[in-house]
């Protein structure tokens, strides 16, 4: 076809590329500013004007009877706003329910939702609505020539390109909505420190942000939660016009429980009791003992948290639930809004409350001049009434005789047409004698009204006092107390996971094959129970069940785990490789538990250790942390748990039956390393592994240590422990005939 052939056909063709851009320019365009964003001008987006607007056109004011929220929906969809039903009443409730905005629109009657679900209300075929007293601020105006008129979708009707607010409300009840590209939240405000802001800059133009923030404090949520938002990072917020508000919850003690009477700004107090609830079973609460929700008509949040005991630090207890739960909430602040120049832009507070006061003085200056020619074409009405009075029968003998009397009254008179118009269309029972004094008394007062209208447009000084007097008028009958007071407030913080885990006593015990479980309470005897076929018990520790148990290698690696989360003792356990990585081939050879502050001897095989802290060896990394470096051979002895540094004595025995005591203090304190040498081999022993140490104690003074061989074994005390006492690093004493192969040893009898 050719190009001529095309334009014939009426075809036209686009590079894919330029189509495309300015389909989603025009999509985007049409999101940010017929949907998302709100006008500075009256603080609604589309919907939420169409709503209003056509609320107010099918007669449902304050005063009137409540009609079905269905019928309203109806005539929004048909009228103005071609979208779908559902989204639309959700628009409508969110515009009644008392504790998503801040000042109402819509009076709803039936069930519009709660608190604990917002989205629980009942379909619109039930509910009933109408406006609100608050409402008319935005309505009362509107047919007084304030406003620009544009076609609805289909070009049958027209409706308001912004409603004539009286006052703030984009500040007032704040929103949200998310568009292509740009986003926008504004919190809600307390009318009466608007205003006053206002009022402010309407004396003071040149004031700044920081001058109007001693009117405005803050926001203003329909919650009784405290605003914790330090006070600086509100002004920031307020002069960059993006920030956040953290909100907390509030509570009292009563007859020793926690009882929540206000939740922050769109906060479930069943979600909330739910994240409590969840923590308590997970055992990560053990300071609760109750939850209990007790709200009614009378208490509308009402949360009632039981601790366990009177000892329960309440302060710490609520400071890990505001961080742990959403009884602690942050709020996005981005006053993004489209300006009187029909833009989007992100503003500060001077900025959206200046652009206000620049669209209210132009809403009245327009109100004011309709009014003014109202009242002039009324005088000129009057005017040429006044003159058909005073010539009555002439008027009359006019009409009646002439065959166009419209042209002749006009030309007798020097009336113009719309006056003769008037004259003519005047019925008989108002050529009353009374009617002549009727028309002099309206004019006189016409005329009043006319010089007071014509002296207020032409002087800005009295376009600001009416305006200041509307707004303290307005503020003074709608506004209200301040809702969510602002309180410094310290961080909240949650517990570490030490402090929520119950310290009860266990022992953990580990198997020759690396399985490990944790028995309640210190008596039980870890060689006693059951094990897996081939396995059997290594090593044992222990100490409370919100400690970590530590646990090193082979290799020389420690690894730590919460106690409380291994497996009970009355089953089998559960092999560490599953939570652990340790290197390959390596095994584990003991476990450790107490105090961070406590210490254990570690050492090899080789002959050579130190005293490590056990907060030391702590780590978090599944693949552990290298602690002893291993001489050519030598193997990683179980630790041995030091009572006393300064006193115990460190008893070491080779497989040949030497033995070598001498004082842990000569050995140095270590993070990791290979340590000093404990007691002497030659290291080709080591290495062939003809000889090397089986066993290493560290014996408290007047603890008695008992050596195991075979079925034999002795116990020696202080006093018998002296005849191998020798300095450090030597080979030590030969042990009696019968105990030179020691098996292994223990503290005590």
């Amino acid at each position: 076809m050719s190009e001529i052939e095309r334009q014939d056909h009426g075809i036209e063709q686009l590079p894919l590329k330029t189509f495309t851009e300015k389909a989603y320019l025009d999509y985007s365009m049409y999101v940010i500013l017929d949907r998302a964003l709100p006008h500075v001008g009256d603080g609604l987006k589309p919907v939420q004007r169409r709503i209003v607007y056509a609320m107010s056109e099918l007669g449902l004011s304050a005063t009137a009877k409540f009609k079905k929220s269905a019928r309203t929906v109806g005539d929004v969809l048909g009228k103005f706003h071609p979208h779908g039903d559902s989204a639309c009443y959700e628009a409508m409730v969110l515009l009644a329910q008392p504790f998503s905005t801040r000042y109402p629109f819509v009076d709803g009657q039936g069930n519009w939702g709660s608190p604990d679900d917002p989205k629980s209300f009942a379909a619109m075929r039930y509910t009933e609505s109408r406006l609100t007293p608050y409402a008319e601020l935005l309505l009362r105006e509107v047919s007084q020539g304030t406003v620009d008129w544009v076609p609805n979708f289909d070009g049958t009707l027209e409706e308001p390109s912004v409603l004539p607010a009286r006052v703030p409300n984009l500040l007032l009840n704040g929103t949200t909505g998310i568009a292509v590209g740009m986003a926008t939240d504004i919190p809600p405000h307390n009318m009466r420190e608007v205003v006053s802001a206002c009022i402010r800059l309407l004396e003071e133009p040149k004031a700044d942000v920081i001058a109007l923030c001693e009117h405005v404090q803050g926001p203003d949520y329909p919650t009784e939660a405290e605003i914790i938002t330090p006070r600086e990072d509100i002004l920031k917020m307020y002069e960059t016009g993006h920030g956040g508000i953290r909100m907390r919850a509030v509570f009292e003690r009563e007859d020793g429980d926690i009882i929540v009477t206000a939740l922050p700004h769109q906060v479930s107090g069943a979600k909330v009791l739910e994240q409590i609830a969840a923590q308590m079973t997970a055992k990560k609460l053990p300071m609760v003992e109750d939850l209990r929700d007790e709200s009614d008509h009378e208490n509308p949040t009402r949360l009632v948290i039981t601790p366990r005991s009177s000892r329960v630090d309440i302060e710490a207890l609520m400071s890990h639930l505001f961080a742990s739960t959403d009884l602690e909430r942050t709020y996005r602040v981005n006053f993004n809004v489209i300006g009187i120049d029909g833009k989007p832009q992100v503003k500060n507070l001077l900025q959206m409350l200046k652009e206000w006061l620049t669209f209210r003085t132009e809403t009245v200056r327009r109100r004011l001049q309709y009014r003014l020619d109202k009242v002039n074409r009324r005088l000129h009405l009057l005017e040429g009434m006044l003159i058909a009075y005073l010539n009555l029968d002439e008027v009359i003998h006019i009409i009646r005789t002439e065959e166009e009397p419209k042209k002749v009254l006009m030309k007798r008179f020097d009336l113009t047409e719309e006056q003769t118009d008037y004259i003519l269309d005047t019925k008989l029972r108002q050529l009353a004698r009374l009617e002549e004094m009727k028309i002099k008394a309206e004019q006189d007062e016409l005329a009043k009204e006319r010089d007071m209208l014509e002296k207020i447009l032409a002087s800005k000084a009295r376009m600001k006092t009416l305006i200041r007097k509307e707004l303290m008028e307005d503020a003074e009958k709608y506004g209200d107390e301040r809702r969510s007071p602002i309180v410094a407030r310290e961080a909240a913080e949650a517990m570490d996971e030490t402090a929520l885990t119950p310290a009860e006593s266990v022992t953990v015990v580990l198997s020759e094959k690396g399985w490990v479980r944790s028995a309640k309470g210190h008596e039980i005897d870890p060689s006693t129970i059951n094990y897996k076929a081939g396995d059997g018990f290594l090593s044992a520790a222990r100490g409370r069940s919100n400690q970590l148990a530590v646990f090193i290698d082979s290799s020389g690696r420690c690894y730590a785990l919460s106690a409380h989360t291994l497996p009970s003792a009355r089953g089998q356990g559960e092999p560490l490789t599953g939570r652990l990585n340790p290197p390959p081939g390596a095994t584990f050879v003991g476990v450790m538990m107490g105090a961070e502050a406590d210490r254990y001897l570690l050492a090899t095989d080789a002959g050579y250790g130190f005293v490590a802290r056990l907060g030391d060896l702590i780590t978090k990394n599944k693949n552990g942390k290298a602690i002893l470096n291993l001489p050519k051979g030598a193997r990683v002895l179980p630790p041995a748990l030091i009572k006393d540094v300064a006193t115990d004595q460190v008893v070491s025995i080779t497989t040949e039956g030497r033995m070598l005591v001498f004082p842990l203090a000569e050995l140095p304190e270590l993070s990791k390393g290979k340590g000093n040498k404990i007691i002497s081999i030659p290291g080709a022993r080591v290495a062939s592994r003809d000889e090397y140490v089986v066993t290493i104690n560290s014996v408290p003074e007047g603890e008695k240590l008992t050596l195991y061989c075979g079925q034999r074994h002795t116990t020696l005390k202080g006093s018998d422990l002296k005849h191998y006492h020798g300095e450090r690093g030597r080979r030590g004493n030969k042990l009696p005939r019968g105990f030179q192969r020691v098996d292994r040893s223990s503290l005590g009898e």
